[in-house]
């Protein structure tokens, strides 16, 4: 049975060259449970691949310098369709 990898967009602040992008991947590339990981320099984002959860990506940004940005939910409610 194959093993099913999530994918997971972070969006990361603080990075701004590629040491930065570098020390991103480094982290949570490290994490149990990651398979992949791409982090796009200019959109400021960490994609990831595998099951970590986001708690613990999210610490590992954290510890390597960088800021998570959390996820805009959805709010609820009537349509002004």
């Amino acid at each position: 049975m194959a093993t099913q990898h999530l994918k997971r967009v972070f969006k990361v602040t603080g990075m701004s060259c590629g040491h930065c992008q570098r020390a991103v991947d480094a982290a949570i590339r490290q994490l149990e449970g990651v398979h992949d990981v791409q982090v796009d320099l200019e959109a400021g984002e960490a994609i990831v691949f595998g099951n970590a959860s986001d708690q613990k990506i999210a610490e590992a940004i954290n510890e390597s310098g960088y800021n998570v940005v959390p996820a805009v939910q959805p709010k609820k409610g009537k349509s002004n369709g």
